[in-house]
């Protein structure tokens, strides 16, 4: 009897022991949470609007880096070879061939595209010269490229939106030429008229190339640029790889022709290096994130304090009610992260609306902002993050202060 006894006291002490384990593990319901932000509509909505546009912030800057990104591998075709002057692959504006370059490397090149009798290649004269729009005396920086019919056949990511191609006298503009010119889209409209070099010329028509940097240009005929540039020369010839052909054999004629002072580099390979040459800027762009993402972090500390500060006596009360401090830290990081979580939707909401797709101008031309897969996921999980991380030490501060002081704070 004794020993039986014994058991059930045994017996009842554990249940009591996990019964009390149980206790203590037992988090606030989810709804306590959810109820506390909407109880101070006030606070919860500055603090909303200052997350939001934190995150918002966020989108800008990582949609400056995958816009710049995409803009530069989308630019190169794997088939299309360009062939400049020795020394002119990170420059093309500088290089400079004779004008005769196209017809010795039609006749000399076995790899060429050829069909119904026309060879895919495009001899281009590609520089930066002053374009001035209509009452525009100053003018601006503007990429312009001197191209024959051939080129629509080697640019295969052109394709013609408005208008038609340029005739004498007429030029046609990317879509993003404006940008890259500081300037009204509605100055670059199809039937208006700029100036390149003291000449009028007509815009005929606008293309656009998938968004590649070709979308930046000012395109007309390569006879009337080299004229009214003064110019008998060309920057390159921009010739299409046919089915079994490799870059092997282009290059080594290149380099066998000494007298030529030819290079060739594939289109690819050129947007890649141009990648190299902008990653200072990207790594840039990434600090400024942290910065931006750290003050972010800064103001969420000063706001959730004066949140959490605020309900000392309401914590107090949920620890004399047998909630553990874990229990109620867990609450409170639960209201940061729901409140970062609606911060972050809505900044979303807003940079696909008006970031995503918005046009940058920039050194090597002008390309759009870029609210993809990759930027949600960084912008949305930097929120997030913000809203952990502002709420973690305002509530351990408040956890760490005893249930007596608690209560009597005012």
């Amino acid at each position: 009897m004794t020993l039986v006894g014994a058991g059930l006291v045994s017996a009842s002490v554990s249940c009591d022991e996990v019964l009390l384990f149980m206790f203590r593990l037992r988090l606030l319901p989810w709804e306590y949470g959810v109820r506390n932000l909407f109880r101070r509509p006030g606070r919860t909505l500055l603090t909303l609007s200052g997350l939001a546009l934190v995150v918002l912030l966020v989108f800008v800057v990582v949609g400056f880096i995958r816009g710049l990104e995409t803009s530069l591998a989308v630019s190169g075709d794997p088939r299309v070879i360009l062939i400049h002057s020795i020394g002119g692959g990170e420059n093309m504006e500088s290089s400079s061939i004779p004008a005769r370059s196209l017809a010795l490397l039609s006749a000399s090149l076995e790899g060429v595209q050829r069909r119904y009798g026309m060879t895919y290649a495009s001899p281009e004269l590609y520089l930066a010269t002053q374009v001035n729009t209509q009452g525009d005396e100053e003018g601006t920086l503007g990429l312009i490229r001197g191209v024959t019919p051939s080129a629509i056949l080697v640019r295969r990511q052109v394709q013609l939106v408005e208008g038609r191609w340029p005739r004498t006298g007429e030029v046609m503009v990317g879509r993003l030429a404006s940008t890259k010119l500081g300037r009204p889209a509605e100055m670059l409209a199809v039937g208006q008229s700029i100036k390149i070099e003291g000449q009028d010329w007509r815009i005929s028509g606008m293309f656009a190339a998938v968004g590649s940097a070709l979308e930046s240009e000012i395109w007309g005929p390569l006879e009337e640029f080299q004229q009214a540039l003064k110019r008998q020369d060309i920057s390159l010839v921009a010739i299409t790889l046919g089915p079994g052909a490799d870059f092997g054999a282009i290059d080594e004629f290149c380099k066998e022709r000494l007298d030529l002072e030819l290079q060739a580099t594939p289109e690819t390979y050129y947007y890649e290096n141009l990648q190299a040459h902008y990653r200072p800027v990207r790594m840039l762009a990434w600090i400024v994130m942290l910065l931006v993402a750290g003050a972010g972090v800064f103001a969420g500390l000063n706001t959730m304090y004066g949140n959490v500060l605020g309900r000392i006596r309401e914590l107090a009360m949920l620890q004399t009610l047998g909630y553990t401090r874990q229990a109620i830290l867990v609450s409170l990081i639960q209201e940061g992260a729901l409140l970062a979580a609606a911060a972050s939707l809505l900044a979303a909401a807003l940079a696909m609306v008006w970031i995503d797709g918005a046009a940058f101008r920039f050194t090597m031309g002008a390309f759009t902002l870029r609210i993809d897969n990759t930027a949600v996921l960084i912008g949305c999980g930097v929120g997030l993050l913000l809203g952990v991380l502002g709420a973690l030490p305002p509530a351990i501060r408040a956890m760490r202060m005893s249930i007596c002081d608690s209560l009597k704070a005012l």
